[in-house]
This record gives structure tokens, C-alpha cells and sequence, in this order.
């Protein structure tokens, strides 16, 4: 029997789940909020499709992925899966190197949660609930920063900690893609990974030369939920003008700022090109802001790079 992989990328904003088998994707699901409620794409070899979903149902996407496996006939039973694998946001040289998830990976994970606490906490909870699902498979933690360790010091120091870097297992995918459509990676390439969080990485020979996010995933381009960039002064300010502390701080930074703060109104791009298109003001400031830092990065990253290839946009 062929093995069967399942693949968890719980994001800041959605959950993603892919079965691949032999190397190939053959069954893939996107729970997400859209237009005000819940949605979920669904894909295999034959059929794709968009369903509306219950909020509970978002809640239960582990659940609902694992029942649709079966119904579409990819599993007969949830112990056909070989190995469960978790993609990782989280900082720290711990994380940097994929490995399997036990009690110490868990503890360790949980210990940082404060430094991705929109990544961790929804890993933590998929791990959780994985672990009531599926028995007596390994469970392995998917590093999203390895691919970012090759970063010269120049690029990787800050004068405070070090920076980590993310969506490096987004930019493998393009390489690889790169490499199936032409031949080869080409030397100097801009990735671009636009979602509810999102990043610029610029990659020289294969190899991360630079990336926009840092030591967390606050770092970098404004995203849905997070400002990106920003001087770290204006921190101290809003801290004490709005009497934050440093939890509230960081709820503040990871949930009520970006594109949502901007905006007044939502996080979601779909939602404030049509807010844009009916006039409203701060809903085209938004994207404009956005479309701006974009531009930023890929600028600086083209002089870094003394050129350019090949840009994509995943």
C-alpha cells in the first residue's frame, strides 16, 4: 500500500491541509472566512469545489478534512495516514531544523508562544487535536525558518537578537516550481508571499540572501492583522499614551493593526478592493500602503541581489 502523508499549515488566518503520496499532492483543503462567513475549497485529482461551512465547522477543520479523505475515497480509515506533518512558525534555534514532535517539542513550542502567537497557538491546537485523531504515527514539526538559515550575518543580525525569517517552506515550493517549468533555478530571484501574513524573500543561487520578516512574524511588509515595519519609538509612545501592557502590546501588534487597522473594516484584501471600488477612502489607502511597502522590498532586494531573474508571486 502506498503511504500517505497529511501536511497541517494552520496559518495566522486559515488551515490548509494537503494528503501527498509518492511525492504527489492528491487531496488538498483551504478552511477560511470569506465575505462574512465560512468557506472551504476542496480539491483532489477528479473534482474541485467551494463549500460554505458553520463557523463550527471551521472549528472542527482537522475533523472535517479527515471526513472528507474518506468520503472522496483518498483513505478508507484515518490509520491509512503515515505521518503527519506540521509546518512550524516559531523562533528560536530550536526551530530552525525540522524535527519530530514529542512532549519536549510541545513544551519547548509552547514556551515561545508569545513570540508567533498567531501561528503557535493554532499549531499548538492542530498538534492537540491530531493527537486525539491519529495514533501511533510520527508527528513531525516542519520548520518554516530553515530555509532562511543561509542569511549572511550582514542580512541576519540585528543589533538586538537574531532574525529568523519565515514562509521559507513557501519559497522551497517556488524553487521547486521554478526548477520543474524551466530547467533550473535561476540565480537571483524575488519571492513573494502575499496572504493574510506576508513576506519578501530575495534568494541568490538557491540559497536566502535576505527576507523582510525578522525574529517574529511582525516584521517586514504591512500585513492583515500587523503593521510590518515600524519604529520601534512608536512602540514605546503607544505603550504608554494607551497604558499597554506588554501582552496587551502584543495583541494589539499581531490583531488590531495592518491592513484591519487601516481600513477601519476588514483585513481581507477581496473585501477592500470591493470596499475601494465603492469609494470607500480608507479601504483604498489600505492597498495602497501595501502595494507601496511591496515595492519597497522589491526594490531593495533587487539592488541586494545586483539584479534580477525571476519574481514570483505564490
Amino acid at each position: 500500500m502506498e503511504k500517505k502523508y497529511l501536511i497541517v499549515n494552520p496559518g495566522s488566518a486559515s488551515r490548509k491541509y494537503a494528503v501527498y503520496s509518492d511525492g504527489i499532492e492528491i487531496f488538498r483543503t483551504h478552511f477560511e472566512r470569506e465575505n462574512g462567513g465560512f468557506v472551504v475549497a476542496k480539491k483532489n485529482a477528479d473534482h474541485e469545489e467551494k463549500i460554505k461551512i458553520s463557523e463550527r465547522e471551521f472549528d472542527e477543520s482537522a475533523e472535517k478534512t479527515l471526513a472528507f479523505l474518506i468520503a472522496d475515497g483518498i483513505i478508507a480509515d484515518k490509520n491509512e495516514i503515515s505521518a503527519v506533518g506540521f509546518r512550524i512558525v516559531a523562533s528560536g534555534d530550536y526551530f530552525i531544523k525540522t524535527k519530530l514532535i514529542d512532549g519536549e517539542y510541545v513544551k519547548k513550542l509552547t514556551e515561545v508562544q508569545e513570540m508567533a502567537p498567531l501561528h503557535i497557538s493554532a499549531a499548538l491546537s492542530e498538534i492537540q487535536k491530531f493527537t486525539a485523531l491519529i495514533r501511533g504515527v510520527p508527528f513531525v514539526g516542519v520548520s518554516d525558518s530553515a530555509f532562511h538559515a543561509t542569511m549572511p550575518e550582514k542580512a541576519r543580525l540585528y543589533a538586538l537578537p537574531i532574525r529568523f525569517g519565515y514562509h521559507g517552506i513557501s519559497v522551497q515550493s517556488v524553487l521547486r516550481t521554478a526548477r520543474e517549468l524551466i530547467g533550473k533555478i535561476p540565480s537571483r530571484i524575488i519571492v513573494c508571499h502575499l496572504g493574510s501574513g506576508s513576506s519578501i524573500t530575495a534568494v541568490k543561487d538557491g540559497k536566502c540572501l535576505d527576507t523582510s520578516m525578522g525574529f517574529t512574524p511582525l516584521e517586514g511588509v504591512v500585513m492583515g492583522t500587523r503593521p510590518g515595519d515600524i519604529d520601534a519609538g512608536a512602540l514605546i509612545y503607544l505603550a504608554k499614551k494607551l497604558n499597554l501592557s506588554p501582552s496587551e502590546l502584543d495583541e494589539f501588534l499581531n490583531q488590531k493593526c495592518g491592513l484591519f487597522g487601516l481600513s477601519g473594516k476588514t483585513n481581507d484584501v477581496r473585501e477592500l478592493i470591493a470596499l475601494s471600488e465603492k469609494g470607500d477612502e480608507n479601504a483604498k489607502l489600505a492597498l495602497e500602503i501595501f502595494a507601496y511597502r511591496v515595492q519597497k522590498y522589491i526594490g531593495a532586494y533587487f539592488a541586494a541581489l545586483g539584479g534580477l531573474d525571476l519574481g514570483n508571486y505564490p
